[in-house]
């Protein structure tokens, strides 16, 4: 390179460069504050929403020029959708020559973000009629949200969850602009996401970690990471929107949680005790909470040894074929085989409270259930548990598309397999229907006795198998 053209590029570089100080020193001393109703109006017709700023602008230049909003809010058709504390922006100085605003980061101390979906199935967050059909162009180096809480509230279901001590740091987030309907089609960005709590009712996650990455409609959350019931979960979240309908793949694992705490939400009793690995691999589309149930699949499995019942000695119980008319089988199994299903099945019937008996407690040696799903369907593959005198089974399906108990059977099987006494359960999740147990035979005491010796005589009469899983009987 010659002298002369070295020259010339020193100089060019040494004139933009003061011309640049000049700008972020003229915007320095400019009254910002005279512009803020223009800000206002601006972003709030971008947006569709009324965007409103509580305190005066401030503007700092360390390195770049950053304007301080504080006092942020956004309101949707009179509800609050977003506040914050405080929110920054970084902006391009070489625009600010044309005249353009061009926002390059967006910093929010402590925001509130509320999201609910009323009765008639629209969101707060929807564009108001007027706003313009199509988003802006978006690129930002950079987003961080700091202590921020987030509030999602579905009128049609009743459904609700909170999120709390949230911190987000997203790099390079783009959006080509055009349609709302292909936001999600063409946004790109990566992420990290941390929560300290996310609780829905009584069920609570803590320290939540995510790293997920978006691309051409497809997102990706791998790893997520959670404390859950006394344990370390671990699991992926893959989300395809880049088709006419949206797919979704999950995947998660949560090894030896408490058992006690997952019942702790349930029952103010102590209800069992021990640990317990739970997996689940499923997939879902659809563009509707109707339609991700329908096209359900997948696999559940929740399995665990040396438990403890609190509150009924069921062998004891069990022992006796007329006490066991005091209690229902499907208290006992449908609620313990179902897991963590059972935060879904146990709406409108509380199997924890009714699992306490007169006292005592039940040593359970193994317990499997293992589901097979299909269109919105989790089908009993093995599951089954067994005690130190005793085995429990179970047969049917949970339809989660139409929330109701498929054809579910509770048996207390013998070491063939075969049912000495049954019991049903029907009926939706919100108001099943228990029938009362059926038994193998009527008699007791004495004279059943005297048959079981019998029949023990011959030990290769025929019956009708019930379970033949991997739950040995006792010995």
């Amino acid at each position: 390179m010659s002298k002369s053209i070295k020259i010339i590029l020193i100089t060019v570089g040494g004139l933009v460069g003061l011309l640049l100080l000049a700008v972020a020193a003229l915007l320095l001393f400019v009254d910002a504050n005279a512009y803020k109703p223009r800000l206002e109006a601006a972003v709030s017709k971008a947006l569709g929403m009324e965007v409103t700023v509580g305190g005066p602008l401030g503007i700092r230049f360390a390195p770049g020029l950053f304007v301080t909003l504080p006092d942020l809010h956004l309101r949707s058709r009179g509800a609050e959708v977003v506040s914050a504390e405080q929110a920054r922006l970084g902006i391009a100085l070489l625009p600010l020559l044309r005249q353009e605003i061009r926002i390059g980061s967006i910093v929010l101390q402590r925001p509130r973000i509320s999201i609910e979906r009323d009765r008639a199935g629209q969101f707060n967050i929807a564009r108001a009629e007027g706003a313009g059909g199509d988003l802006p162009a978006v690129a930002l180096s950079t987003v961080t949200l700091a202590g921020g809480t987030f509030l999602y509230a579905d009128r049609q279901s009743g459904d609700r969850f909170e999120a709390r001590d949230c911190d987000l740091a997203m790099r390079n987030l783009r959006l080509a602009g055009g349609p709302a309907r292909v936001l999600l089609q063409d946004l790109s960005f990566r992420a990290q996401l941390a929560c300290g709590e996310i609780r829905k009712d009584d069920f609570a996650i803590t320290d939540l970690k995510v790293s997920a990455t978006g691309t051409q409609g497809v997102f990706d959350l791998q790893p997520v990471t959670m404390q859950v019931f006394g344990a370390q979960g671990t699991g992926s979240l893959q989300a395809d929107f880049s088709g006419d309908v949206p797919r979704y793949a999950v995947h998660y694992e949560l090894p030896q949680f408490h058992v006690e705490a997952f019942f702790k939400g349930l029952s103010a009793e102590k209800v069992a005790a021990g640990t317990m690995d739970f997996t689940a691999q499923l997939s879902l589309q659809g563009k509707s909470l109707k339609e991700l149930r329908q096209t359900l699949a997948g696999q559940i499995s929740l399995r665990g040894g040396n438990l403890t019942l609190h509150g009924r000695d069921l062998d004891a119980e069990l022992s006796r074929y007329e006490s066991s008319q005091h209690f229902n089988l499907v208290d006992v199994g449908a609620f313990f085989f179902a897991g963590p299903l059972g935060l879904v099945v146990t709406k409108g019937y509380n199997f924890a409270s009714n699992l306490q008996g007169p006292g005592g407690s039940s040593a359970i040696r193994t317990l499997v259930s293992d589901w097979h799903v299909e269109h919105g369907v989790a089908q009993a593959q093995d599951v089954a548990l067994a005690t130190k005198e005793h085995r429990l089974a179970l047969q049917g399906g949970l339809d989660f598309a139409t929330e109701r108990f498929d054809d579910v059977t509770v048996a207390l099987i013998d070491a063939k397999g075969c049912t000495q006494v049954r019991q049903k359960i029907t009926g939706s999740f919100q108001k099943p229907v228990v029938e009362k147990p059926s038994f193998l035979t009527s008699m007791t005491g004495p004279a059943m006795k005297l048959i079981k010796k019998g029949l023990a005589l011959f030990p290769g009469g025929e019956c009708e198998v019930f379970y033949a899983g991997s739950v040995a009987p006792p010995r």
